[in-house]
């Protein structure tokens, strides 16, 4: 008899359409509550449904234009081989099933200044944040402009089957003379470049242009290493959708010390292993999301010891801090608030 989205506080959503545009993703479109305030293009959000009664977050990227006019949120995901919720969004999620939205994250996004030219590289499931920026970009009439190209959209895909915008995309290079579009197959033909990623495909970048590429962490190190190779002064923006090559600790060699769950009075030796699974270990249910150190879910406090962020390498010294469980590793003692 309530309105199941409801809530003072919480952002809510209910699925209204599913879709599948391509081999192994589905689109969901979404209508949030009141308490949605809105994103940038390229942001995401935590993600959380409930599956057989226990809810679970990932993060997922906005693929809608900025604008959002007619007021629909929409995410497009990849269903992964052992993914729980991406295969669950895949073979069962319906309309009118209620999800629970974190606010609008992260900082790969469109500046408010539009330089002269704009590069969008994208590779797989990195189409989504990417594809918000080209189509806030189109109804921002930024890929009006008639030349050379004032917006170009790289995508890597293995075919044209696997491309979940592949229709749109076409639809909107043939309106937008500003737009060019480049699609590379790595397992198909029919693009307009073939393979992956190779300096050759890139378009000459002028003083006032700017770089976002997102995709697997393949995709993005190899960009990212051809910008530090070449020195290109393009600002280059990343984001990918697998956690980084974790860094070597400065002290890589036996896990030695003590891991003590302050609230629940589990103690046991370090093994190694991230705080998260040591945690699950000892039969404890700790909240995370992403389980790569991106969407703060597992934030816990760590109360004394040191730990070492996986990604960075970073050692965390300061008794009474905030860590991300599933991305930091014991150095030898440490005591965690869970």
């Amino acid at each position: 008899m309530l309105n199941p989205i409801w809530s003072l506080h919480e952002v809510r959503a209910k699925i209204v359409d599913v879709r599948h545009p391509a081999v192994g993703s589905v689109t969901l479109l979404l209508r949030p509550n009141g308490n949605w305030r809105g994103f940038r293009a390229g942001q995401h959000v935590a993600f959380t449904i409930e599956i057989d009664g226990v809810r679970r977050t990932r993060c997922y990227s906005l693929a809608c234009s900025a604008h959002c006019p007619d007021g629909l949120l929409e995410l497009t995901v990849a269903a992964e081989l052992e993914g729980l919720v991406s295969g669950y969004l895949h073979s069962d999620a319906g309309p009118g099933t209620v999800v629970r939205l974190s606010q609008a994250q992260g900082g790969f996004t469109l500046p408010d200044y539009r330089p002269e030219h704009i590069l969008l590289i994208s590779g797989g499931s990195g189409i989504t944040p990417v594809m918000s920026m080209l189509r806030t970009l189109c109804q921002d009439g930024i890929c009006a402009v008639d030349g050379a190209g004032r917006v170009t959209f790289l995508h890597y895909a293995r075919s044209a089957a696997h491309i979940a915008y592949h229709d749109e995309l076409a639809v909107l290079a043939a309106a937008h003379p500003g737009l060019r579009l480049l699609r590379a197959y790595t397992r198909g033909s029919g693009g307009e470049l073939a393979g992956r990623f190779d300096a050759r495909h890139l378009p000459s970048l002028g003083s006032d242009s700017a770089a976002w590429v997102c995709g697997p962490a393949g995709l993005v190190d190899t960009v990212r290493a051809h910008w530090e190779r070449t020195g290109i002064s393009v600002p280059l923006q990343t984001e990918q959708f697998t956690a980084p090559t974790p860094a070597l600790p400065a002290d890589d060699g036996e896990p030695y010390g003590e891991v003590c769950f302050t609230r629940s009075r589990h103690r046991m030796a370090n093994t190694g292993e991230t705080l998260l699974e040591q945690a699950e270990a000892a039969g404890l249910n700790p909240e995370f999301g992403c389980r790569m150190g991106i969407c703060l879910t597992c934030t816990s406090r760590k109360t004394t010891g040191s730990v070492r962020h996986l990604h960075t390498g970073e050692l965390s010294t300061e008794p009474d801090s905030e860590i991300q469980i599933c991305s930091t590793v014991p150095v030898g003692d440490v005591a965690v608030d869970l």
